[in-house]
């Protein structure tokens, strides 16, 4: 699953509002019962690692000029709560970034 949010940020900016609210990402998931580990592997890029409902998934937040794109390796059995996660991350990845 791949979720583009659109900002009219810097790259540097950006990354800058999304390392200061890595924390909120759990937030995101319908349930409010997971767990997100972050990483940050090079400047533009921060790996996720999501656990809920007894499920890992990784993910990356890739930073590009204008815009921010939030990848999730949903397994099939997960695929039915990809509408509410999408959704999720459309409404909430904006509010990162303001």
């Amino acid at each position: 699953m791949r979720v583009p949010i659109p900002h009219s940020l810097g790259k540097d900016e950006a990354r800058r509002r999304l390392k200061a609210r890595t924390g909120e990402i759990a937030g995101f998931i319908p349930g409010g019962m997971a767990d997100v580990q972050s990483s940050w592997p090079n400047d533009d890029t921060m790996n996720l690692a999501v656990t809920a409902m007894g499920k890992t998934v990784a993910g990356t937040v890739e930073l590009e000029e204008g815009q921010v794109v939030f990848s999730l390796d949903l397994p099939p059995g997960l695929a039915f709560v990809e509408p509410m996660i999408r959704g999720a991350l459309e409404q909430k990845g904006r509010k990162l970034l303001s």
